[in-house]
Parts: C-alpha cells; sequence; structure tokens
C-alpha cells in the first residue's frame, strides 16, 4: 500500500518514504508469517499439546537456572576485582 511516487509529499523527504516503504513490506512478512503460524497451531493435536507445554515448562525451568548462575558468575566476577 505504498503511496505512488505523485502522491507523495516532497516535503517529507525520500528517507520518510523509503522508511515507510521497508516498514510496510516488514509489517506484510510478518502478517503472513502470523497466518501460516496461526493455522499450523490449530492443527496441532492435544497429545501434541501436552508435550509441547511440557517441553515449554522444561525450557523455562532450564532459563530460569541459567539466568540465576549467570548471575552468579557475574556476582563472582565482580567481587573478585
Amino acid at each position: 500500500m505504498s503511496a505512488t511516487e505523485e502522491l507523495r509529499a516532497e516535503w517529507l523527504g525520500t528517507q520518510f518514504w523509503d522508511r515507510l516503504d521497508r516498514l510496510e513490506e516488514l509489517h506484510q512478512r510478518v502478517h503472513t508469517e502470523h497466518r501460516i503460524v496461526r493455522r499450523n497451531l490449530q492443527r496441532v493435536t492435544p497429545q501434541e499439546a501436552d508435550e509441547l507445554r511440557i517441553a515449554w515448562r522444561r525450557y523455562c525451568e532450564v532459563i530460569t537456572e541459567l539466568e540465576k548462575t549467570t548471575a552468579e558468575f557475574e556476582t563472582f566476577r565482580t567481587f573478585e576485582r
């Protein structure tokens, strides 16, 4: 839905229009990806959903532990100075 060259306000400058064009393209790509991902999620069976929840829970637990150990390393590193 880019504005045509004739309709573009010149006072806004080419940088503005170039940025707007890139943003519109990105928005369209993300919107398309969203539709595809949503359709794929609708195909997930109840068993797959349960497995996904378990995997996600475990992932969150691991990330929490990783954040804790990273913070401990950082505390240790700054204490040693």
